[in-house]
């Protein structure tokens, strides 16, 4: 400040509000260190595989009613409960739970697990015990494909044999009738009066 009494004008010095900034400087500096020093990096859980089915058919070709009082929850589209927001469409959707904000939500990175060699030896004799039995269902299936067909092959073998002793019967029922009667058939033009079972 000025001394004179004339001069109204106001003086700052400088070397008190320098010290003072300077002060206020060190200060922040030291605020920003412990606020690093407090908060270590967040460890997020690695990558995995989703353990449910997403569920996109439910609301298929569904009409719903919504106003403004209906929640987000209830509104059209696929409504995300971790992150709370509603997505349109289904392919946004899967975008939406497989992208980062999503994953970052449920606590986890987008970094994958990197597998060791005795899991990937793992993985190989699981799929390939897998393999196999569905190798043996298909065994299965077509054994009892082919015991329905002989089967029905064996059926077929009896039926002709049943047909073929009928018509041997038939045969023998015929030769067996008077000449007078085949006569009379003969000259009315049919080969019988009746049925040939007795």
């Amino acid at each position: 400040m000025s001394m004179r009494p004339d001069d109204h004008r106001r003086k700052w010095d400088k070397d008190e509000f320098e010290k003072i900034a300077a002060e206020r400087l060190q200060a922040e500096l030291e605020e920003e260190e412990r606020s690093k020093k407090k908060a270590p990096p967040v460890k997020r859980e690695l990558l995995k595989q989703r353990d449910y089915k997403v569920d996109l058919d439910s609301k298929l070709g569904k009409s719903v009613v919504i106003n403004k009082n209906t929640p987000t929850s209830q509104s059209g589209g696929y409504y995300c409960n971790v992150c709370d927001c509603v997505v349109k469409d289904s392919i946004n959707f899967l975008d939406h739970i497989n992208g980062k904000k999503h994953q970052r939500n449920l606590g986890m990175s987008m970094k994958i697990e990197r597998s060791s060699l005795d899991q990937v030896k793992a993985r190989f004799a699981l799929n390939k015990r897998k393999l196999e039995e569905k190798k043996h269902e298909y065994e299965l299936d077509t054994r009892l494909r082919e015991a329905a067909e002989e089967e029905s092959r064996l059926k077929e073998l009896r039926r002709e044999r049943r047909r073929d002793k009928k018509r041997k019967l038939q045969d023998n029922d015929e030769t067996d009738d008077s000449p007078a009667q085949s006569e009379l058939a003969q000259i009315m033009g049919f080969s019988g009066f009746g049925g040939s079972k007795k």
